[in-house]
């Protein structure tokens, strides 16, 4: 299971890439999260860091120049996990510098290895942004034959519009797009 991004800049009121609809599901994704526990299904966690010392996605902040001065601070509350979902001893946090989860970071070898060589084969995503890390991260998950099982309320996208393009895209191409419910019980959770 890989929760994206669920860091207090994304997710709080007024932090600077606050996203109603992922605040909105925390809840949603705290049931995903204890189901997968519950069933043995590791938990790994995404942040998404950016520097002071010099811009480590100089495209993103040339897209979002906001984020140029704040935002994801290494180090910072704002890059923090939030509380509600914090990852317990043990589990996985990959730290990334782009969209997509698997770019420049460990996250192939530790899905390679979590529960035993090569037995990983699929990917169970939540998070935030849909349109952005969750779709870039279950896009990369595929091309690297994993399959996909995107959970449609228990990830946040800055639209409804943006939501439902991502959703049509994953389910057209990419994986499965189901609610937690469905999840819950194909788990038997």
């Amino acid at each position: 299971m890989l929760v994206i991004d669920m860091q207090n800049d994304f997710v709080r009121a007024g932090f600077p890439m606050a996203v109603p609809m992922a605040r909105e599901r925390v809840s949603v994704m705290r049931e995903v999260i204890d189901t997968c526990r519950g069933t043995g299904i590791p938990v790994i966690y995404t942040q998404h860091i950016l520097y002071d010392t010099f811009d480590v996605s100089p495209l993103e902040t040339a897209y979002i120049p906001r984020l140029r001065g704040s935002g994801m601070r290494d180090g910072s509350h704002g890059a923090e996990i939030i509380e509600e979902l914090a990852p317990e001893p043990g589990e996985m946090v990959i730290r990334k510098h782009r969209y997509d989860a698997f770019h420049n970071t460990p996250l192939h070898s530790v899905l390679n290895t979590i529960r035993g060589l090569r037995r990983v084969d699929t990917v169970i995503i939540v998070g935030t942004l849909t349109e952005a890390c969750c779709e870039s991260t279950a896009r990369s998950a595929y091309m690297r034959d994993y399959r996909v099982a995107f959970i449609e309320d228990a990830t946040g996208a800055l639209s409804d519009s943006a939501q439902e393009a991502t959703l049509r895209s994953i389910r057209g191409f990419f994986g499965r797009v189901l609610p937690a419910s469905a999840l819950t019980e194909e788990l038997g959770g």
